[in-house]
């Protein structure tokens, strides 16, 4: 029954079945969660109950534009996770330890105290009823196990690790259950456990060097968790080791166009979600992460990370340690695009010099950097600063700039 009716359904359609004791008497429940984005369509229709009877959503305009005005100005955070419950049973569901510990604020001793800052920062809601209700917000960042609640339980971040560079032998798969400010140290950590590393003598000490800067993951896991798209449901983040890359996948496509990605704006479709986690030092301040990202993968000499966009996903790409000769040309020419607009957002120019040093190769390799500026330059991604400079004192910059 559940397949044929999901068959029927549009896809933003999310119910389930439960069941529940009543008089000692197993009884059925179907849970039916507000629509999101658009109203529900059974067979490409969208229905209306008016009165005792269901009628077609289009023969009634007025409701229609009400109905689909509610739905755009709803947003994931402000909606409601868990409804009904008594400040212990909210507070219990919550590891609100966190919030005050991340936010420097000393621990209130008393749980209505608790409730006060909970309810300023919109993680909690205080009802007519006198009951609470746990926002999405709330919910996705603080909770104990997001398996407590059923809408967020296939948000939570998984994490898979593979033998090699394919997905043919996988060699663990874990889930962080935990909400996102709540378990996203500990998911640092167990990330960084898992990729490879070498021992190098460093000022005589004997020091571990992780194949990936952690800060450029960092940045990459929490761009992937506040961008996300939560409307896409059956999805999750997902955190993707192999030998020579790491790919961080989110639901969702991003609001400004890749190629703009480090001097735009940037713009998140979760803004509460993405003010809180950086006030609470989950990330970097707004509009630096992609220019982290890109400048410490320069600094260590590595492949620069990639963005691929799918249909209703994004996915971001760091990879490991690769000789200039190995990175394809496409990589290159995307190397030499982010470092132009890295420069140029530090008020500086790309040069033959600075690109060299960004692949972290000698003067001798100056002939195979120009031909890579030049290439550049034809498929109209640099332009140079001054065209009538003389080759070894050029400088360029974004063609957009």
């Amino acid at each position: 029954m559940i397949m044929w009716l999901r068959s029927l359904l549009s896809n933003n359609a999310d119910f389930e079945f439960s069941s529940v004791e009543v008089n000692n008497k197993r009884v059925g429940v179907l849970i039916i969660y507000s629509a999101t984005n658009q109203p529900v369509m059974f067979e490409k229709v969208d229905y209306i109950r008016v009165g005792s009877y269901t009628k077609k959503l289009n023969e009634y305009p007025e409701i229609q534009a009400k109905l689909w005005d509610k739905l755009r100005n709803s947003k994931f955070e402000e909606r409601s996770a868990k409804i009904d419950l008594s400040l212990s049973e909210a507070l219990s569901l919550l590891d609100y330890n966190v919030y005050f510990d991340n936010a420097d604020i000393p621990l209130p001793q008393d749980a209505k105290s608790i409730a006060h800052y909970l309810l300023e920062e919109d993680v909690l809601r205080k009802q007519d009823n006198g009951l609470y209700t746990i926002t999405n917000l709330g919910a996705i960042l603080f909770a104990k196990n997001l398996s407590a609640f059923s809408k967020l339980s296939r948000k939570a971040i998984r994490i898979v690790q593979y033998s090699d560079n394919s997905r043919l032998n996988m060699l663990k798969e874990d889930i962080v259950e935990k909400g996102y400010v709540v378990g996203f140290e500990g998911l640092m950590k167990y990330v960084e456990a898992l990729i490879p590393a070498s021992e190098v003598i460093i000022s005589a000490k004997r020091e571990k060097k992780s194949a990936y800067p952690m800060l450029a993951i960092r940045e990459a896991v929490a761009n992937a968790l506040i961008h996300q798209d939560f409307a896409i449901t059956g999805t999750d983040p997902v955190v993707e080791i192999f030998e020579n890359r790491i790919e961080i996948t989110n639901p969702g496509l991003p609001l400004v166009d890749i190629k703009r990605i480090i001097d735009n704006p940037p713009k998140s479709r979760n803004e509460k979600l993405a003010a809180l986690m950086r006030r609470l030092g989950m990330c970097e301040e707004l509009g630096t992460g992609w220019d982290k990202i890109t400048i410490t993968c320069e600094v260590h000499c590595l492949p620069a990370p990639k963005i691929d966009l799918y249909s209703d996903s994004t996915k971001v790409s760091l990879f490991s340690e690769k000789a200039f000769s190995n990175i394809s040309p496409e990589d290159k020419m995307w190397a030499c695009y982010l470092h132009a607009c890295i420069k140029h957002v530090q008020g500086e120019y790309l040069t033959n010099s600075s690109l060299r040093k960004r692949f972290g190769l000698k003067d001798s390799s100056s002939g195979s950097i120009s031909r890579l500026i030049k290439d550049a330059v034809q498929l109209g991604l640099v332009k140079p600063l001054e065209p009538d400079t003389a080759p070894r004192y050029m400088k360029y910059l974004p063609a957009w700039a």
